[in-house]
């Protein structure tokens, strides 16, 4: 079985690659708990720069902080089996709790 991180990462991967005019890639924080999805594309002549996802994994939860996809991560996540309390949507103001 995998783990809350391993499935995080493969479904996080799911939002990179190319795409219309640009590319978007998976960064993540030296500790391994924090991941940003970062899309560079090039529209009407000018570079634009955003961070569709921002999500960290704290005490067995995931927090997802910011989520601009059609396709929202946290359906993604259910599909993989990962259950819903065990992830909080904090960009659509659900408590994050004290010790996460």
């Amino acid at each position: 079985m995998s783990s809350l991180k391993e499935t995080l990462v493969q479904a996080l991967r799911g939002y990179t690659g190319k795409a219309f005019n640009g590319e978007s890639y998976l960064t993540t924080s030296e500790d391994g708990q924090r991941f940003v999805v970062i899309s560079i594309s090039t529209a009407n002549g000018k570079r634009i720069v955003n961070a569709g996802l921002v999500v960290q994994i704290a005490n067995d939860l995931i927090i997802i902080d910011k989520d601009i996809n059609n396709k929202m991560l946290v359906n993604a996540l259910l599909q993989a089996g990962i259950a819903r309390d065990q992830i909080i949507l904090a960009y659509a103001g659900e408590s994050i709790p004290q010790k996460a």
